[in-house]
């Protein structure tokens, strides 16, 4: 176990049991940005990540990035294995929807992870880009070219890349002032009480499950999500979504909060659904009609970074929630 009196080779950190005494000239400093000065071939990010994964103990209890230190205390910490910082370009096809010199649109498949991370170095939609262009932006963090915005693993739907990093910031100032347009439609559990509506609820962190989100009125951070009903069927809706914010997790996680869960998303109460439901039948063994969230990011309109024009670009409904929206025609007609 290395401690602070000890000369920390960086090299070797990775996934040891660490032990650090804070030294007297340090007071008030937060706890990433101590680690960073400490272990600085690691990202602040990545040492976030890191924290945020519960594997820092101050004074015997987990940490919180903006924790501050004071003389004395005592750091235990473990920090993973970075992933390479190599992006291996793979051969997966892309759903191009448009490309010109500063912008690729293309629409994602389901799950596709956006970037490569620790556990999922392959098969991300970067090592694909990778493939297919040698033009990219530096990206928003690190193993992120080209990439201003995600879209979770099983969401589907319309996303865009820069290919230069004058068009990466004038993007992502769009998305960062809000004013980016994007359009997102779900099926889900049930029907709202209101045809349309406002859902404003801050979000942060699960306080048990790192991996989820939840409503945080005291912690959260703002989120604001208006919804219309396009169509409503005995025990489901297909909705219209705006979001106004662009939180982790968010839209699932307000439909999940007023009631009405998107189809298949197990890890916000949503259900998978066969077709021996949707038909009133017996029980059977069959497949469900959908295997993944029934989220799909439908359109996004923003400025165009050279032409300065208002752009728009859509993506049809993916063939696995169509298919249940033709089901949901066919057998649950209000």
């Amino acid at each position: 176990m290395n401690s602070a009196s000890e000369p920390t080779n960086e090299k070797d950190v990775e996934s040891e049991l660490l032990t650090l005494r804070v030294g007297p000239s340090i007071k008030e400093r937060r706890l990433d940005k101590y680690l960073h000065g400490r272990f600085s071939n690691f990202s602040r990010r990545f040492i976030q990540d890191a924290i945020k994964l519960g594997t820092v103990t101050v004074n015997g209890k987990v940490g919180k990035p903006s924790l501050k230190l004071s003389p004395g205390d005592e750091i235990r910490l473990t920090l993973p294995e970075q992933p390479s910082k190599d992006i291996m370009p793979e051969d997966i096809p892309l759903e191009i929807i448009y490309e010109d010199s500063d912008l690729i649109v293309l629409n994602k498949q389901s799950g596709m992870i956006v970037h490569p991370a620790r556990g999922n170095t392959h098969g991300t939609l970067v090592n694909a880009l990778a493939f297919y262009s040698d033009q990219l932006s530096s990206g928003l963090g690190e193993f992120r070219p080209g990439i201003v915005h995600r879209l979770d693993r099983g969401t589907t739907g319309v996303m865009v890349v820069t290919k230069n990093d004058s068009a990466q910031w004038k993007i992502a100032k769009q998305f960062e002032h809000r004013q980016v347009s994007k359009t997102y439609l779900a099926i889900v559990h049930g029907t709202p009480d209101l045809t349309a509506d406002r859902i404003k609820v801050p979000l942060g962190i699960h306080p048990k499950t790192r991996e989820k989100y939840a409503v945080r009125p005291e912690t959260g951070k703002e989120a604001i999500t208006f919804y219309e009903v396009l169509e409503a069927f005995r025990g489901f809706s297909l909705l219209k979504l705006t979001p106004k914010t662009g939180r982790t997790h968010q839209i699932r996680v307000h439909l999940s909060y007023i009631k009405h869960p998107i189809v298949a998303d197990d890890m916000y109460d949503g259900k998978l659904i066969y077709p021996w439901q949707l038909t009133d039948s017996e029980p059977a063994v069959e497949e469900p009609i959908i295997s993944r969230v029934a989220l799909h990011a439908f359109a996004l309109e923003f400025t165009h970074p050279k032409t300065e024009n208002i752009v728009r670009f859509e993506a049809p409904l993916p063939k696995d929630m169509q298919g249940l929206l033709d089901a949901l025609r066919k057998h649950r007609r209000t």
